[in-house]
């Protein structure tokens, strides 16, 4: 068939589509992979960037603060501190630094501090003028470390980065903690190391919130842009698969429908053939009763042959769009009245059809479709239900019900029957045949007329069928 055929070529362009998203998607994921270690090498430069420059502000204003602090003690007549030692440093022709120390007892000693190549000459000046500054004042004025936080978040925040957490503690060349930072708490941060005075081996490790979330902000459109992408295209995906199966199923519906429609089309055939070619070959002119009989089943063949057909041309007309129904006004009671007559002529089984007495309501409907719809309704009465079939119909200005005591309908299925193709499962019995548009068939045409339809139904104690000829089910 034709529809398995794409259904297969579909599978393997599905398997080949799935496997090309995949591949995006992984390659997708690397290229994130590394966008994100280069933002966090740029973040963590800028770190690393302001941690210099709180380094000097801090330097500055503990700088103006022991200015003010010694201009205070001169004024008050108090002597000076006792010196630590005089540091002073400078760049041999080699590019290194030479830092030169004068102690309290007058002795000197020097160390050289070979260049740094990645940085350029305006950092190395930069850092060395802090390194100088920091022999003249640390031997005087304490570490302010409250005044490092704080100014160092400021530098950050300069360059677009608002950690939650900031703290700074001075560590030797060992990484013992010279002095530590009340602010510090343990836990999960991300930890900078800066040389402030590599004369005396001294550094400043700072403890920061982690900076991916920072650098996940940074990605967020990318990030956003790719995953939107990707979702889109699984949507697309799901979407075609989902309609591929559906056309499946409807494929799937339709052989099941010629299957069953050409059984029922070929039994009253065979049966109306068979009667007729016993009336033609076997004397049944002097037979009254048995002439009678084989006419009987004969016309009974066909008139199930001609519903079939009827049902089948009404269904065609259904599916065309441009289908114009002609509403005309129709008296409800001889209408319903016809249509009860003719169906009691049935001689399968034992038919009572009872027409419920109620006032002369008209409505505007096509006569032809409104006339198919009852029939629809009460043949499948008659079909389910046993040998003494007995149907009410009653109408009012509201509408008609159709109710029967039949054997009734699963409630599990109830808001199925409506549907196009579908029968009741009813295990193995084999007395009752249709091909499921009956129904379907009955609620097209009452929505083009702008009536609805609603069953209530149990099993074992049949079912009532209610058309409302308002928009509101009854």
């Amino acid at each position: 068939m034709l529809i398995f055929a794409i259904m297969k070529r579909f599978r393997a362009i599905s398997i080949s589509f799935i496997a090309v998203i995949a591949v995006i998607f992984g390659c997708n994921v690397f290229y994130l992979v590394n966008l994100y270690n280069s933002i966090r090498q740029t973040v963590e430069k800028d770190v690393m960037s302001a941690l210099a420059d709180a380094d000097l502000d801090e330097l500055w204003l503990r700088a103006e603060h022991a200015s003010a602090e010694r201009k205070a003690r001169m004024e008050a007549g108090m002597a000076e501190p006792e010196r630590k030692a005089e540091l002073s440093a400078g760049i041999n022709k080699a590019g290194n630094t030479i830092t030169t120390t004068v102690h309290p007892d007058g002795t000197v000693s020097s160390k050289e501090i070979p260049k740094q190549e990645e940085q350029s000459f305006n950092n190395l000046f930069t850092q060395n003028i802090g390194y100088q500054f920091h022999s003249v004042m640390d031997p005087y004025v304490d570490y302010d470390l409250a005044l490092m936080d704080s100014v160092l978040r400021c530098r950050l925040n300069d360059r677009r980065i608002y950690p939650e957490s900031v703290a700074a503690e001075i560590i030797n060349f060992k990484g013992e903690v010279v002095k530590e930072n009340s602010n510090h708490r343990q836990g999960s941060y991300d930890v900078f190391t800066y040389s402030f005075n590599p004369a005396e081996g001294l550094f400043y490790r700072i403890y920061m919130t982690p900076l991916t979330r920072h650098i996940l902000a940074e990605m967020a459109g990318v990030i956003v842009t790719i995953f939107l992408l990707m979702a889109a295209f699984t949507a697309a995906f799901i979407y075609l698969f989902r309609t591929v199966s559906k056309l499946r199923t409807i494929e799937e519906m339709k052989d099941d429908f010629v299957g069953n429609m050409t059984h029922e089309l070929k039994t009253p055939i065979a049966i109306a053939y068979s009667a007729n070619d016993a009336l033609l070959n076997y004397g049944t002119d002097c037979d009254a009763g048995k002439k009678e009989a084989y006419l009987r089943i004969a016309n009974k063949q066909l008139k199930r042959l001609g519903e079939l057909v009827e049902n089948i041309l009404a269904m065609s007309m259904e599916r065309r769009k441009t289908m114009v129904l002609c509403p005309e006004t129709i008296e409800l009671r001889p209408f319903i009245e016809d249509i009860a007559a003719a169906q009691r002529m049935r001689d399968d089984k034992h038919i009572e059809i009872t027409v419920a007495p109620g006032s002369e309501v008209s409505v505007e409907a096509d006569r032809t479709h409104l006339a198919h719809v009852l029939n629809n309704l009460v043949d499948n009465a008659i079909k389910y239900s046993g040998e003494d079939v007995k149907i009410v119909v009653r109408f009012d200005s509201r509408g008609i019900s159709v109710a029967d005591n039949g054997i009734g309908i699963p409630e599990k299925v109830l808001p199925y029957i409506f549907n196009k193709f579908y029968r009741v499962p009813h295990g193995n019995r084999q007395d009752v045949r249709g091909y499921g548009i009956g129904l379907y068939y009955v609620k097209s045409i009452l929505d083009k007329m702008g009536w609805t339809i609603s069953v209530v139904s149990r099993e074992g104690e049949g079912s009532v069928f209610n058309i409302n000829f308002g928009t509101d089910e009854k």
